[in-house]
């Protein structure tokens, strides 16, 4: 069998790849030449742990392929996967002209059958567009060529695709057919040893499922925000709070931490997306709407809490930033909290010197060298009046606090992750501020 993965982004490059890690033949298409050309000498367009290794052994092997020439891989391609952009359009609604442009394309050059399966996140409704625009391509051509449309959600998370790919929790796949039905149960037969599922069902309602997956991880995150933030002004403690609830199997463990609010490329633009879809169809979202305002505040959390221990006097003053990326073990940068607070820390005067293992790049790339970036994270402490934790990155969490007390012209620390311990924070002769727990 052989697969087309148009798109190369986070999605398209980690499912190409890990097809071809068991044994198929797959051929990653895009329409940035530069990315592709990079990619033909193994350089990655993001960073994925494990990913690059994996990328340049089935290459060599002669299993993975990259091209900038969709049209040209159609004739031997029995599957197409599109992983294109959906982006958030100014509305809030996902943006499928990528989507759409991919159809087309495929109806303009297909010559037998094809199964076209859409692996982007989509609102629900998109596979009949994208069945419409092949339909009325192969209309203007005059010809009638059997194909069916598949929905197949990705549940990836950062940092972690690799194993999220090769060992699934389950697979979620919407047909119209029979026959896709059995070309995709042959397809994923390699991920399911484990013994998880692939659940079929109609197209629309795996649709469906990616959005409310994505939006009820998003709810518990901004849920235990709220709890954290009232937690805080009663004085009880959110992590006894959370180890209370965590152990209710009905809840659980995961996605219950406090934060300083989700970033990404999932969370923040399927949560708009959805709410704009029940708009569209005069219904109101109520929990999510409020989902998204927990989160947009919480992004200001630690900003708020520095304003007022210095008591508004920011001007001048030096903040160290430990972490960029919207959570370890990715360089992404879209919706990252970070953003949010390096804004406000300019707005108000001050100086911002930060370190990341692996974003820094990608955030020169958004916003230049307004601040500026560490070599490592002792070095962003040097003469810093606060130190702000933003992302849990492993590196972090066992400093030597003697040097970073050296360091820092002022002992003064935000942990936006709640990695530390408040009580040994104080020993160690920090002013301490942390999520959920009242430390002064």
């Amino acid at each position: 069998m052989k697969i087309t993965i148009v798109g190369t982004g986070y999605v398209g490059l980690v499912t190409g790849t890990c097809f071809a890690e068991v044994g198929i033949h797959v051929t990653c298409v895009d329409i940035d030449k530069l990315k592709i050309d990079n990619l033909n000498k193994g350089i990655s367009p993001i960073y994925e742990p494990g990913l690059d290794p994996m990328i340049e052994r089935n290459v060599q092997k002669g299993r993975l392929s990259f091209s900038t020439d969709l049209a040209a891989c159609l004739p031997e391609t029995d599957v197409i996967f599109s992983a294109v952009g959906t982006p958030p359009d100014e509305d809030g609604s996902a943006d499928l002209q990528y989507v759409l442009d991919v159809a087309r394309t495929v109806g303009k050059h297909m010559n037998h059958y094809i199964l076209m399966v859409t692996k982007s996140t989509v609102p629900v409704g998109t596979a009949k567009k994208v069945r419409d625009a092949i339909q009325s391509e192969l209309d203007k051509r005059g010809v009638n060529i059997e194909f069916d449309v598949a929905s197949n959600p990705e549940f990836l998370k950062e940092g972690d695709a690799i194993n999220d790919f090769l060992k699934p929790d389950r697979i979620v796949v919407g047909v119209e057919s029979a026959k896709a039905e059995e070309i995709m149960t042959a397809l994923y037969k390699p991920f399911t040893l484990n013994g998880h599922p692939t659940i079929f069902m109609d197209v629309p309602s795996a649709e469906m499922t990616k959005y409310a997956a994505n939006s009820m991880l998003a709810t518990k995150i901004s849920f235990m925000n709220d709890i954290a933030n009232l937690c805080e002004i009663m004085g009880a403690d959110v992590n006894m709070v959370r180890k209370g609830i965590g152990s209710d199997s009905r809840i659980g463990t995961k996605f219950i931490y406090p934060g300083i609010g989700y970033g990404g490329s999932c969370f923040p633009k399927d949560v708009k997306a959805l709410i704009k879809t029940a708009d569209q169809f005069g219904y109101n979202m109520r929990v999510l709407k409020a989902v998204e305002d927990v989160n947009d505040d919480q992004k200001s959390v630690l900003f708020t809490k520095l304003h007022k221990h210095f008591k508004g006097e920011l001007k001048g003053k030096t903040i160290a930033l430990w972490g960029l990326s919207f959570k370890p073990q990715t360089d992404d940068m879209r919706e990252a909290p970070s953003l949010v607070l390096i804004k406000k820390l300019l707005e108000a005067g001050c100086k911002v010197k930060a370190y990341d293992p692996v974003a820094i790049h990608e955030t020169q790339r958004k916003i230049g060298d307004s601040i500026i970036y560490a070599k490592d994270s002792y070095d962003a402490l040097i003469d810093a009046d606060a130190l702000m934790l933003v992302t849990e990155w492993t590196e972090f969490r066992f400093p030597d606090w003697d040097k970073v007390k050296k360091l820092m012209k002022q002992s003064v620390l935000f942990d936006g992750r709640n990695i530390f311990d408040y009580k040994e924070m104080k020993k160690q002769g920090f002013d301490y501020y942390c999520l959920g727990i009242r430390t002064k």
